[in-house]
Parts: structure tokens; sequence; C-alpha cells
């Protein structure tokens, strides 16, 4: 069931935003509706995607041996990818 809510904007920002929704032959509060909508599915989207890659790091057999790793190591300049041949 929606609810009624009360925002406080700036008249200037109120009077762009009556003439882009009539623009686009909708209302303001469609346009604020939108904008939360897909604000919330866009971090409720990131948060799952956040999630799978942490699940694929917790089960993941890499083995990235007992460390400490060491600079000069990793730029000694030999060759390990194959687009480099």
């Amino acid at each position: 069931m929606p609810k009624n809510l009360t925002l406080a904007i700036d008249e200037d920002l109120l009077d762009k935003a009556r003439v882009l929704a009539a623009m686009r032959r909708t209302s303001v509060n469609e346009m604020v509706r939108e904008f939360l909508k897909r604000s919330v599915d866009d971090a409720v989207e990131q948060d799952e995607a956040t999630e799978t890659l942490l699940k694929l790091a917790r089960e993941s057999e890499a083995d990235f041996g007992s460390g400490p790793f060491v600079r000069e190591d990793a730029y000694s300049g030999a060759r390990r990818f194959d687009r480099w041949r």
C-alpha cells in the first residue's frame, strides 16, 4: 500500500522538475518514486554482487602461498602472462 511522503524542495528546483515531468508526460511524484526505486535496486544489486564475490573468495581453493610477498619477486621482469609472448 503506497504511503504519502512530504518533501521539502527548493521552489526553483520544483518548478524545473515540474517542467521536466511535463516534458516526459509523467509527474514529479512518479519521477521521485522511480528515482528511489532505481537507487534501492542498484544498492541491492551491488550488495548481492559483493556477497557473491566474498562467497567465491571464501570457497576458493586457490593457494597464494604462505607469504610474505616480496616486491622484487613480483616485479622481477619475468613474463607471466600469455599476452606478453
